[in-house]
């Protein structure tokens, strides 16, 4: 297995939620997890209200507050059990909303060694916690089959409940961060050690805003796999680019459309109710990311003649091969057997000669998400397959290990929109590279024809929808 790319050398560290309900913790706790899962740190995001839940079977009630105590211990021992497995962070995702709880957690996980700083939510913005109430808390398992008015009116009682008791962090010995309306202002206290200050610099980049994220692979090139020519589009990656853009505009017209239906029927997109806001053209702008690679730099030239901000970045150029650029698996195999054993050991930590490892690539790709958090528009990537094998774990919150073995088709739409429990995932296919290949070896007619045609949404294949959550 890979080391990863930070330990944590101070030791342990717990991450303790602190915030009234509706406060983003819960987007803060999965975002932070998602952040140093990438970069290789073994971090988990634990949830005390899911832990109830499943010990509970439901909501709170008078016959089920007796237990609370019972749980929370229970809780803190699944806690202990994941740092005694070689775990390095927890995200301890819980009100914590006394003095009092809040030093028995520092005196609990102090005496074994764990370094406690705390994350402080705050929200004085009403619209912020509306939206979270709405998009996220009224669709919890607390509220099954409720009506979302009750629902609602049922969680503000719950929030004047702990307003009653809540004090907020004001111990300047203790190290926390203050996150003031998701993002808009970060306050920082007596945070010691490298990894504390990653963190520290991921949360001042973060929001809660609605958007999508989506990505996709460059055209074919004219001389494929050969990274020092950094060639040109091919006929038919010329062709795909074309398709590209205007099957990505398309579906995001589409988008906005089902949007409308939905907020006419009282289903509000998350973020969507404010102006300027929703998805599709007459809502969010869409940005599009490149590399200055000619293979990729021009598979976004139909979106810069529609008109879109088009962005080069020289960090989204594809891994260096070094010396086995151009090879075949088995050439790769016969000139450099020792090599290729130890990639076969470790894909994802080990270079080839004067090359990159997905590692390196992971490391040089840092600030792309950095930009990515930051973003309040849409985003579409274009790149090749390495990079966005990278985006997509970091995305999804899976581990380095399984960057390598990732999978990313031509012709597919990546479909990412950040959730308060995760990532929402939808792959759309808009291009079958086999079928455009077999048209080409046709006749010329066929193809002119296929180079003509525009695209139609509804002739292409349903799209496959998962939900990943961190």
């Amino acid at each position: 297995m890979a080391a990863p790319l930070y330990t944590t050398a101070s030791g342990q560290i717990l991450i303790a939620t602190v915030g009234l309900p509706a406060r983003g913790k819960t987007h803060l706790s999965h975002a932070l997890e998602r952040y140093l899962r990438w970069l290789g740190v073994k971090a988990d995001a634990m949830s005390l209200g899911d832990y109830r839940r499943k010990v509970l079977g439901g909501p709170k009630s008078p016959d089920t507050d007796a237990l609370r105590r019972r749980v929370l211990e229970e809780f803190d021992d699944t806690v202990i059990d994941f740092f005694n497995g070689g775990g390095q962070v927890v995200i301890y995702d819980a009100n914590n909303g006394t003095q009092a709880r809040r030093y028995a957690i520092r005196e609990k996980f102090g005496k074994l060694g764990v370094h406690v700083m705390f994350l402080e939510s705050i929200c004085t913005d009403k619209s912020i916690v509306e939206a979270n109430v709405r998009s996220v808390k009224v669709s919890s398992p607390d509220y099954v089959n409720w009506d979302p008015e009750q629902a609602v009116a049922d969680f503000y009682k719950r929030i004047q409940g702990h307003e009653r008791f809540y004090e907020p962090i004001e111990n300047p010995s203790f190290p926390y961060i203050k996150v003031i309306n998701v993002g808009q202002q970060v306050i920082v206290n007596n945070i010691q050690g490298y990894l504390q200050s990653r963190v520290v610099f991921f949360l001042m980049n973060i929001h809660n805003r609605q958007r999508t994220i989506y990505l996709a692979r460059a055209g074919e090139a004219l001389i494929d796999h050969l990274y020092k020519a950094d060639a040109d589009l091919s006929s038919l990656g010329w062709q795909y680019s074309q398709r590209l853009c205007d099957f990505v505009i398309q579906h995001r017209q589409q988008a906005a459309q089902a949007s409308i239906r939905r907020a006419k029927d009282g289903i509000l997109t998350p973020g969507g109710h404010e102006p300027g806001t929703g998805p599709g053209m007459s809502g969010r702008p869409l940005e599009v990311w490149t590399s200055a690679r000619k293979r990729s730099a021009h598979t976004t030239l139909a979106f810069a003649d529609k008109g879109f901000r088009v962005i080069e970045r020289s960090q989204l150029s594809e891994i260096n091969p070094g010396v086995v650029d151009g090879l075949t698996p088995d050439e790769i195999r016969a000139k450099f057997p020792d090599e290729w054993d130890k990639k076969i050991k470790d894909p994802y930590a080990h270079r080839y000669p004067r090359a990159e490892s997905y590692h390196d690539l992971s490391i040089r790709l840092e600030p792309i998400i950095f930009e990515l958090e930051r973003a309040t528009s849409d985003v579409l990537i274009i790149g090749q397959s390495s990079v966005l094998r990278c985006l997509i774990a970091y995305l999804q919150g899976r581990k380095p290990q399984d960057i390598p073995g990732i999978v990313v088709k031509e012709g597919e739409l990546y479909e990412m929109a950040p959730k308060a429990y995760g990532i929402s995932t939808t792959v759309v296919e808009f291009w079958d590279q086999v079928k455009e290949r077999q048209l080409r070896r046709g006749s010329s007619t066929t193809v002119s024809a296929t180079c003509s045609a525009a695209p139609v949404l509804e002739a292409m294949a349903e799209p496959q929808v998962t939900d990943v959550v961190a």
